[in-house]
């Protein structure tokens, strides 16, 4: 049976990159999000992940560069103040690997999206929680959700690539039910 687990935010993140005038990686990170996710290690098909981002918390380490991001030419928060990911299947791919198939919405896109997911297993902290890792990747095509904004380079190619690689690092705590008795 599934069961929830609530995101360790100081210990889990939602990084990106993107390739810069054809030779460099950019990286950034949102650093506001939260959501729901049930898993069922033997069961796989009955767990579920539904995440929503604050696009408002783009960092790239770069003032510059992240008030573009958020500006109509690429996430335009003040449209669109989130992103979000709802799993739709969530399927075994190895001992320790899934896909976790579902809808990726990003300025009010709605496109299909694969996370490869492999987890990392579960133990007790010293507190008597039980924890668990995940580590996530995606590849998506920015120009699918809209965002075409680029520039053309003097010698040819494009300033920034069309693909965006996400890598998601989740470590979460089992949520305990409590007895009637102890509310």
């Amino acid at each position: 049976m599934a069961t929830e687990w609530q995101f360790d935010m100081q210990h889990s993140g939602i990084n990106f990159m993107v390739r810069h005038l054809l030779v460099a990686k950019v990286r950034g990170r949102f650093t506001r999000w939260s959501g729901t996710m049930r898993f069922d290690e033997k069961n796989p098909s009955g767990s579920s992940l539904d995440v929503q981002i604050d696009t408002n918390s783009v960092d790239t380490s770069e003032a510059q560069r992240d008030t573009h991001l958020r500006s109509p030419d690429f996430l335009d928060v003040a449209n669109h103040p989130h992103m979000t990911f709802k799993s739709t299947k969530v399927e075994r791919a190895g001992d320790a690997t899934f896909k976790v198939k579902g809808d990726l919405t990003i300025r009010g896109v709605t496109r299909p999206a694969v996370l490869d997911v492999e987890y990392g297993g579960a133990m007790r902290d010293p507190w008597g929680n039980e924890r668990a890792g995940f580590t996530a990747k995606a590849t998506i095509d920015r120009k699918e959700f809209g965002i075409t904004f680029n520039q053309v380079l003097d010698h040819g190619g494009l300033a920034l690539g069309e693909q965006i690689s996400i890598d998601i690092d989740v470590e979460a705590t089992k949520v305990v039910a409590q007895s009637a008795a102890a509310r």
